[in-house]
């Protein structure tokens, strides 16, 4: 049996992203197509837990620091981020590039460790979220799905532009996830944010399947012209380490 009343308050939550990191009440009222007051009560109440937190100036909601806590608590639990952050942080001294693992989640790939070669540790973190069809990871992701589950991702998904180099044709992207399974990585040439490019591979887990993914972001003169070889070579021997930590041997099907 679902609550309405806590389906409707995590249905708010979910609003919330990267892209839209504040809302009013009539903009949620307008969302959920529920009055105003009843808005009002569910927000006053993520309020009080925590959940949600209001800028006295425009008197618009963002998530609160309760969502941080928890993701924070979610990542330093998951097995990935145990079994990778060592590998990850040692790719990101070796390039000096940034390195991640994301999983695939809701029909995005799910940012869940960062290491940075500019800093001492790595990152346990939840998000940001990436586009599946114009991100490195979500594409290496799309790859290694069956071509039903592929078509039917683009059927649901609006292919919208990020940068003026983002693939929005369905039939290019087709293409461009074929390349990627060819060649063993995903690649994101600038698609999903200006100056950045990004390389990355799969990690798969005891069963054969992949389980998450590994990259490397940077300038798109090293990603994409002068080291894009070596770079894949460097993350192909990590995420062979990870794979191994998960359990997952070449046997393995």
């Amino acid at each position: 049996m679902i609550i309405q009343s806590v389906d409707r308050a995590l249905n708010i939550l979910s609003y919330f992203s990267l892209f839209r990191t504040s809302l009013g009440i009539g903009e949620l009222s307008e969302f959920m197509g529920l009055p105003r007051a009843t808005i009002h009560g569910l927000v006053r109440t993520l309020v009080h837990n925590g959940f949600l937190r209001q800028n006295p100036e425009t008197r618009k909601y963002s998530l609160g620091l309760k969502i941080y806590e928890m993701g924070t608590v979610l990542a330093s639990t998951l097995e990935i981020n145990r079994k990778a952050a060592e590998s990850v942080h040692a790719l990101a001294r070796q390039t000096r590039l940034d390195a991640r693992v994301g999983i695939w989640d809701k029909e995005s790939v799910l940012l869940i460790l960062s290491a940075s070669s500019r800093a001492q540790a790595f990152f346990q973190c939840l998000g940001p979220r990436l586009p599946g069809y114009c991100s490195a990871s979500g594409r290496t992701i799309l790859a290694h799905m069956e071509p039903e589950e592929v078509s039917e991702y683009l059927y649901r998904t609006e292919l919208l532009y990020h940068t003026p180099y983002t693939i929005t044709d369905p039939d290019q992207l087709l293409r461009e996830i074929e390349q990627t399974r060819k060649r063993g990585y995903g690649i994101d040439r600038e698609e999903l944010i200006p100056g950045i490019a990004a390389l990355a591979v799969p990690i798969y887990e005891r069963d054969g399947l992949i389980s998450a993914t590994v990259s490397l972001s940077g300038s798109p003169d090293r990603i994409l012209k002068r080291q894009e070889k070596e770079l894949a070579n460097e993350l192909l021997k990590t995420a062979i380490l990870i794979s191994r930590n998960m359990g997952y041997s070449l046997g393995a099907s």
